[in-house]
């Protein structure tokens, strides 16, 4: 099958190299000339510009849209738009909010256009390893490009899950419970290394652990790896972003009435992350102090 992809990045990358390896034809745009020329160097084809792939498809064309969530993605789709012809098909494959990919959907579908909102998880693995994905939009449209989702994924590794905006939906609530996991790994292993008598090897805990027991998962995969190459992390700033998911997660948590505590502290933890000095922390400080003269570590001492 042939597919349009714009943005060639680590994941659209790797998704166009793993296309082209199982057989796909593959036209791709993204505004660094050098990850277009290494898409050729792949046995892809390149293109100048957006208009330049379009050009380059069959109709019906299929284009994949593999840039940031938010204003460029709704650019991007606007723009093409313009560009496509009635029964041509838009995939976004973003972390794109569902509400936009609502949005994204009807709009499209005013100009005779389709859309698959695609949750794609896998990341910088996902060429070697496949990639997971939860697909939204008419049964139609994504029977027609199963052949590309069914390359990209795992065995069993990609489903329709509902009309459009469920993709990106699922995708959002996997990622807060993503969130959840982590905070909790990473919690358990500063116990163990906060308890210093027993001289833990965080590294030799997380390898153990990865065989029969009832935490074994990729994620702890990934923290032996970690642990592996720096024992105590000392390269690493504990700074940690979240990339929107995780609060439209906790958001559509508070709409639904559903609680939703664990993946909302983890939320709340990732801010806190970003404190060389936490505020609220003086203030808990002060408060002890001025209402039990509990000392307090002076600035500076």
């Amino acid at each position: 099958m042939q597919l349009g992809m714009i943005g060639l990045g680590r994941m659209g990358f790797n998704m166009a190299r793993r296309l082209i390896d199982g057989g796909h034809s593959v036209v791709g745009y993204d505004r660094a000339p050098a990850q277009v020329d290494a898409l050729r160097a792949a046995s892809g084809a390149g293109a100048a510009s957006v208009e330049d792939m379009v050009a380059q498809l069959d109709a019906p064309r299929a284009v994949w849209v593999m840039i940031p969530a938010g204003p460029p993605t709704t650019q991007q789709i606007e723009a093409l738009a313009g560009m496509l012809s009635p029964g041509d098909i838009v995939i976004d494959g973003g972390n794109s909010n569902y509400r936009d990919s609502l949005r994204h959907a009807e709009m499209l579908k005013q100009r005779g256009l389709h859309f698959l909102d695609v949750g794609v998880s896998g990341g910088v693995w996902g060429y070697t390893e496949g990639f997971c994905m939860m697909a939204g939009g008419d049964p139609q449209v994504f029977a027609t490009v199963e052949p590309i989702l069914k390359t990209l994924a795992p065995e069993q590794g990609y489903r329709h899950v509902g009309p459009n905006g469920a993709g990106h939906f699922a995708k959002m609530v996997h990622n807060g419970i993503e969130y959840g996991m982590m905070q909790a790994y990473a919690e358990g292993f500063e116990v163990l290394r906060a308890k210093q008598e027993f001289g833990y090897d965080l590294h030799g805990l997380a390898e153990l652990w990865r065989h029969g027991s009832v935490v074994r998962s990729w994620l702890l995969d990934l923290a032996a790896d970690a642990f592996g190459k720096d024992a105590d992390l000392a390269a690493i700033k504990g700074y940690v972003a979240d990339s929107g998911e995780g609060r439209w997660t906790v958001q559509e948590s508070i709409d639904l009435a559903v609680a939703a505590p664990v993946i909302t502290l983890a939320l709340q933890m990732r801010f806190l992350s970003r404190q060389d000095e936490s505020f609220a922390a003086k203030v808990v400080a002060a408060l002890r102090n001025e209402f039990g003269g509990h000392a307090v570590v002076k600035t500076g001492t």
